[in-house]
């Protein structure tokens, strides 16, 4: 048991270096140089970088130290040691491509092509730390904090709340609109890829059948595709006729195998399809691997 929680911390710990890693590759070789500000401490940092020179990985821990505090006070220790971890690794990875490559190198001028790469790279290392259970400072640990009293609206969301009014004023700092609007794409990507990576890339889909052929479907289904299905007693208030409703989850592979399979047993079934972000229990993931 003890070796199997090492490893698990092992796993998590690398996944949040490789997350921090992503995210200073976007800030430093998309993002800063072209001034694209994508909210957070880090858009803050491009801005102060730009207006007074002081390096990204210096502003990046000066202003997450009092945050840092406040989440451990509010989130726990355990919350505030991945936090300490991921920050400090954004930090590092920012100083090291620094030295390596120097303050102002950049793989392309174009700012569309900088905010939407950019973004892209950035969402997802966001969202690979969020998914190990930390954050990186900035917005991204306000919203954590926020998400502790307002569960209602996911980290990513309160982040793109406070993100905007940082772009805003990011914005009037440069006195260019288009810098501010380039922001905002950047920012919007970086809000999507973060909640796609912590609602789980591996969704899956929920199959709702009601058909007269209910029973040889049901027992197909769990012969055929080695799934489980639930019998639903359902009415028709139009007609008022009674039937069963079948519920069922597969994964996207099976999904073309349990339509054909629903439609030569019934041609005229009604099928309800919808996608599922994670599932949890027999089959599927197993509650002992959160």
């Amino acid at each position: 048991m003890i070796g199997m929680k090492k490893s698990s911390a092992l796993l998590e710990y690398s996944v949040i270096t490789l997350g921090s890693a992503m995210m200073a590759f976007a800030l430093h070789f998309f993002l800063e140089p072209n001034t694209i500000a994508p909210g957070g401490v880090t858009g803050l940092a491009v801005v102060i970088q730009k207006l007074m020179g002081i390096p990204m990985d210096i502003t990046n821990l000066a202003i997450n130290v009092p945050l840092f505090i406040a989440g451990i006070m509010i989130l726990g220790k355990a919350f505030g040691a991945k936090t300490a971890y991921a920050t400090i690794m954004l930090s590092l990875f920012l100083r090291l491509f620094i030295i390596f490559f120097g303050a102002d190198y950049t793989i392309t001028s174009d700012i569309l092509l900088a905010a939407i790469y950019g973004g892209v790279t950035l969402g997802v290392g966001i969202g690979l730390v969020f998914k190990m259970g930390g954050t990186t400072g900035g917005t991204d640990l306000a919203g954590a904090m926020l998400n502790h009293y307002i569960p209602t609206l996911s980290i990513a969301k309160l982040m793109m709340i406070l993100d905007l009014m940082i772009v805003a004023f990011a914005g009037m700092v440069e006195k260019k609109m288009e810098t501010a609007l380039y922001s905002v794409i950047a920012l919007y990507i970086v809000v999507k890829l973060a909640d796609f990576i912590v609602e789980d890339l591996s969704y899956s889909k929920a199959f709702y059948i009601i058909s007269q052929k209910s029973d040889i479907i049901g027992k197909r289904i769990i012969d055929e595709l080695d799934r489980g299905v639930t019998s639903i007693n359902s009415k028709g208030m139009y007609t008022g006729e009674e039937k069963e409703m079948l519920l069922c989850v597969v994964s996207r592979a099976q999904v073309i195998k349990l339509k054909k399979l629903v439609y030569e047993e019934d041609p005229y079934a009604f099928m309800m399809v919808a996608t599922i972000h994670e599932v949890l229990g027999e089959g599927f993931k197993e509650v002992d691997s959160l």
